[in-house]
This record gives C-alpha cells, structure tokens and sequence, in this order.
C-alpha cells in the first residue's frame, strides 16, 4: 500500500501538495497547486522550488483503451507558462511532462513514484492554458517499428 493509499485509508489531515515538472530540455518549469511555493527534493537528489500557480489536473484512467491522457489547466495570468507552450507547440517540440505528488509532512521524496508525460497539445486564453499530455502514444506508433531499408541491410538488394 503506497503512502497516499494510507494517507486517504486513514482520512488523515496531510496536504498533499500536486506538482508538475515541464520541461522541453532546455527550459523547465516547476510548479505547484496552491499559494505557497514549496522546496522538495526530487528522487534524483536535486532540490527544486515549485512555483505556486493555480492547477486543475485529471489523471488518467489506468485503463487498454489507447488514450490514456492527463489533462489540466493552469493559471495563466503572467503569460509565462502560455507564451513557452504556444513556442513549443509552435516548432513542433517535444515536451514532457512529470506529476509528482507530495506530503507536507515529508517534502524529502515524492509520495508516490513519479507519472511521466509527453505533451500532445494545448489551447490557451487570456487567463488560463489547458494541456494534453499522455502516457506512450500507442495509436500513432509506426509498424512495424524496424524499417528495413538498403543502408541497414544491404543484402535486400538480392531478394527477387
């Protein structure tokens, strides 16, 4: 049983503080739901500030339906977090995305292992941007996955 399962068993008095990680490889925002910005360590060891921002998420269903995807919004008013999604969408970047939630009791790891995204599309408005993001995106994977081609095998050529 995972802390967060005990944590909601219990209907104990804990925060749980929701975190997003969204990064493209060259920029990264950390930021979090709620009025306060938090310092927790990540489980690689670094120490990060989440920026406190209003967040609304809907995590996926755990399901074999092929569209497993998390969507949520974010406060928009400084234009910070909009204007780097409309960029990255923009030059068809790739950009991913990591949930990590956390006790306030214990800021030291996340409280369960962390859920990896990679991000699919998103619109925006003058006071909010909603997200897509999705978990391995099996409905537009190529098949089959090995291309055979002249330059990998050259032996091709002799087939009749």
């Amino acid at each position: 049983m995972t802390v967060l399962n005990q944590l909601y068993a219990s209907g104990g008095n804990q925060i749980v503080h929701d975190t997003l990680e969204i990064t493209d490889g060259v920029v990264t925002h950390y930021l979090t739901n709620g009025w306060d910005d938090i310092t927790a360590r990540l489980e690689t060891g670094a120490t990060v500030t989440f920026i406190a921002c209003g967040m609304a998420l809907a995590l996926p269903a755990k399901n074999a339906d092929g569209t497993q995807d998390l969507k949520f919004a974010l406060s928009n008013i400084t234009g910070e977090i909009s204007a780097y999604i409309q960029t990255v969408l923009r030059e068809k970047r790739k950009c991913n995305l990591v949930y990590r939630p956390y006790l306030e009791s214990d800021l030291e790891a996340p409280a369960e292992p962390p859920y990896r995204f990679e991000v699919k599309g998103g619109q925006w408005t003058a006071t909010q941007v909603d997200i897509t993001a999705g978990y391995f995106n099996l409905l537009e994977t190529g098949w089959p996955r090995r291309v055979y081609n002249l330059i990998d095998f050259p032996m091709l050529r002799y087939i009749a």
